[in-house]
């Protein structure tokens, strides 16, 4: 696929297709592409997928938000015949006029992977989730239930029809489901008190008084999202599972947060394999009212923009072992901030006991420590405070091989490219021109 340019301050840059985790192990490509609604258009493409020899195994439409009159189209195809894909995208765009983006292909060396410039364009990949959503694995507690997985298929139908902008739809919780929520909300409260961060603590009772946060009720994404953005400009978009790490990090750079909105199976109600409404509000949401730890959130995700699959890595282990199940400081106590602790009745007592190793937070350290997710951490690192792990962040941020650096615009919502070099350039050209007015001077002192 042919690399698309990019101006930065006027100078140009090459920016390579669009580069996500791969999500599956048997070479499957995606691509979305758009077409003008127009009969027999959809049947040309799949024709010239078929002489090509290449086979399709999912596609999906939705109406197209920046063309009224296009729809969009996302497709998984075997990527045994590449070659062949590259003819069928430049056919696409040439003899079709179709706008075609590539998504989970092998990036060429040197250059530098897609990332979201606008806050609209989080809708290009907020539907590439990596696994569950309407499917589940034969381990999930919901599998062998029918009403559960159809339930599921509901919350995953309104994640994939979402787009930026729109208020989020609203669901009527079932009496199985609030009870379930009813139950982790008891026992996760009683624990609040000892166990959670101050800036916890301090916004719960605002989210019970303004957002319906009650055990006799799921509170509502929407409801969230406007009290979060209020508070500090961050907000909530539904999401039917979990979506690689530079995708969601890439949503954090613009303070939004990917949020699921089913909850786990009732018959284990203090257990999830997966993120689910439960973690999302009891355990990521109060933190996001907080405007330190909301900084430092979008920190995490600034440093994200174009950086290689490497420190995707690293930054993603820092987001697990901070936002996720991060403690710290509180004179000379410990509490928790992470929203993997948060939300898990038994990992929050586990984690301010004497079992777990406590390390301070070294992000060169931190970035690079394996950890598991089927059972309770070995390890946590402590930061001294939120304000202290940002410092950190940035500076760990500034190691990134990016040839340019990022910043966020709230009154556009875009990300604002830099040009490193030229920032260089410009601040040693004002560096000789104050040495020069200093010696001017000088002289005439002399």
């Amino acid at each position: 696929m042919d690399s698309q340019h990019c101006k930065m301050n006027g100078d140009s840059f090459q920016e390579s297709s669009y580069i996500e985790d791969s999500p599956s192990k048997n070479g499957v490509i995606s691509l979305i592409f758009s077409l003008k609604e127009e009969v027999g258009a959809l049947a040309k493409v799949l024709r010239t997928f078929e002489e090509k020899g290449i086979n399709l195994t999912h596609i999906e439409s939705r109406p197209s938000r920046l063309n009224k009159d296009e729809y969009e189209f996302f497709i998984n195809l075997e990527g045994k015949n590449v070659p062949a894909l590259d003819k069928i995208i430049k056919s696409l765009r040439s003899d079709i006029g179709a706008t075609v983006h590539e998504l989970s292909r092998t990036k060429e060396k040197d250059t530098v992977p897609w990332f979201p410039r606008s806050i609209q364009e989080l809708d290009r990949f907020a539907n590439q989730i990596l696994s569950y959503g309407a499917e589940l694995d034969a381990d999930h507690p919901g599998f062998k239930d029918p009403v559960y997985r159809a339930r599921r298929k509901e919350f995953a139908d309104i994640a994939y029809s979402y787009r930026h902008g729109q208020p989020i739809p609203r669901v009527t919780y079932t009496e199985e489901e609030k009870k379930t929520w009813g139950t982790v909300f008891r026992e996760l409260k009683s624990l609040y008190p000892t166990h959670a961060c101050y800036e916890h603590n301090h916004v719960f009772p605002l989210l019970e008084k303004y957002c319906g946060y009650r055990e006799d009720n799921i509170p509502q994404l929407e409801d969230i999202s406007n009290f979060l953005q209020s508070c500090t400009g961050f907000r909530l978009r539904p999401v039917a599972g979990l979506l690689s790490s530079r995708d969601f990090l890439a949503g954090l750079a613009f303070r939004v947060f990917h949020s699921t909105q089913y909850i786990r199976h009732s018959s284990k109600p203090m257990y999830t394999p997966e993120p689910d409404i439960c973690h999302e509000l009891l355990g990521h949401v109060p933190l996001f009212a907080d405007p330190s730890f909301a900084q430092f959130s979008q920190e995490i995700g600034l440093a994200s923009l174009g950086a290689p699959d490497d420190f995707i890595e690293k930054l993603a282990t820092v987001y697990w072992f901070t936002v996720e199940y991060g403690l710290c400081k509180e004179g000379d106590s410990l509490k928790a901030y992470g929203a993997g602790l948060l939300s898990s009745f038994g990992e929050l007592q586990y984690c301010l006991s004497s079992k777990p190793e406590i390390r301070p937070l070294v992000l060169e350290k931190t970035s690079v420590q394996k950890y598991c997710v089927t059972e309770f951490q070995p390890l946590y690192y402590v930061a001294e405070s939120f304000q202290d792990a940002k410092e950190k962040l940035r500076k760990f941020a500034q190691t990134i091989p990016r040839p340019f650096s990022v910043r966020y615009n709230p009154y556009t919502q875009r990300i604002e490219v830099l040009d490193n070099a030229k920032q260089l350039k410009n601040l040693a050209d004002t560096i000789n021109s104050e040495i020069g007015i200093l010696c001017n001077a000088l002289q005439k002192i002399k």
